[in-house]
């Protein structure tokens, strides 16, 4: 099976740094958790050495659909695991983790947890973290199962990045006590700034009010809730959608079928996320399901006023003072949440909450208190 990093030398190991940690994700794309642990990367002190491992998918396939990750590709490896269960993968990781002299071992999933987490109780690391970002999956009796006996046996130190989630885990899981690191996003990026100059930058309308949402194309990000909400909207109101995915021409229809195609945007990957934040009046997360999700906090780090469903841990996201959470798959609650936040959106600054609450320094700090006190 190929593996893909550049930066390891044939052959051989790598030099030693002063602390190598290795992060362990399922798959290698556009993402929360997935751009939590490149921000996580991105913060490695220069005297230590950072790598995530991706089970599934390869290199070529990554950079394709995250062009973003050219920055960081002597940083991958990718193990293109199949689908199902795959005992040869212990033996892989554990290689690649000594080969890699890791000291921390961080998985994030049930996936990685698994297999990340009993390879590197096989492997030289000395402290085994594992973050979980969401409990949804875990409703699933079978997956609860899997992995009640996956944290006995990997025995990890246990991040939650919610205090829900980490209260669902207490419940699932009496035998755990985790400790609640919330997601952070870097605020030195997201900032303020002129919206005329980024509604250039995207092409959008510069007389009208904008409302923005971002997120792959999928059933359960709800955008078919939002659009509907938006339609009952005054016809200068605009929606502008970042993301792309399976659900894109069935959206344009339902926008042809109400009669707003004039005023919704599909804009597709956008790569500049701070000037689709800085060109918005509003910033809408109508899923139905979620995390901790980041795309709230990078809207009000730029001054954006956000709306989400109530749903996982998105209100904890939400500054108290500007921030709106309704109902999920409700229409007319959507509907109601959206002229309330237009109507009092130049009441608060939500970029103070963020910067005071999840800025990802703070973040990759507490990680970093955790590996010392190992």
């Amino acid at each position: 099976m190929k593996t893909n990093n550049t930066k390891a030398k044939q052959g051989g190991d790598i030099r030693k740094p002063t602390l190598t940690t290795v992060h362990i994700v399922q798959h290698l794309a556009p993402g929360g958790l997935e751009t939590m642990v490149i921000e996580l990367l991105k913060q490695t002190p220069s005297n230590e050495a950072c790598y995530i491992i991706s089970l599934e998918g390869n290199i070529q396939q990554a950079l394709e659909c995250w062009p973003i990750l050219r920055h960081y590709q002597t940083s991958l490896v990718f193990l293109s695991k199949s689908d199902g269960l795959q005992l040869s993968l212990f033996n892989q990781i554990k290689h690649e983790l000594n080969r890699l002299n890791a000291d921390v071992v961080h998985t994030h999933h049930i996936g990685p947890l698994i297999y990340g987490g009993l390879a590197a109780k096989l492997s030289r690391a000395r402290t085994r973290i594992h973050t979980e970002h969401d409990m949804w999956h875990l409703q699933n009796s079978k997956r609860r199962l899997i992995e009640k006996l996956a944290l006995k046996v990997v025995n990890p130190i246990l991040v939650a990045d919610a205090d829900e989630v980490s209260k669902q885990l207490n419940e699932m899981f009496p035998f755990t006590r985790s400790t609640v690191i919330k997601n952070g996003i870097d605020c030195n990026r997201f900032v303020p700034s002129n919206r005329a100059a980024a509604r250039r930058i995207l092409g959008l309308p510069d007389d009208s009010i904008v409302i923005g949402t971002a997120g792959r194309l999928v059933p359960v990000k709800s955008h078919t809730t939002l659009i509907k909400a938006v339609s009952r909207l005054p016809n200068n109101t605009h929606l502008a959608i970042a993301g792309a995915g399976p659900l894109e021409n069935e959206l344009k229809q339902l926008c042809q079928q109400l009669g707003i195609n004039h005023k919704v945007h599909f804009l597709g990957l956008v790569n500049d996320m701070p000037s689709f934040y800085q060109a918005l009046d509003l910033f809408c997360l109508p899923s139905s399901c979620e995390g901790f999700p980041l795309s709230p906090l990078e809207a009000q780090a730029c001054n954006i006023p956000v709306v989400v469903t109530d749903v996982g841990a998105a209100k904890e996201t939400l500054c108290p003072m500007s921030g709106i959470a309704t109902k999920s798959k409700r229409v007319f609650s959507l509907l109601k949440a959206l002229e309330q936040a237009l109507a009092t959106k130049h009441l608060f600054s939500p970029r103070d909450f963020v910067v005071a609450n999840n800025d990802v320094r703070a973040m990759s700090q507490a990680y970093r208190q955790l590996t010392i006190k190992a």
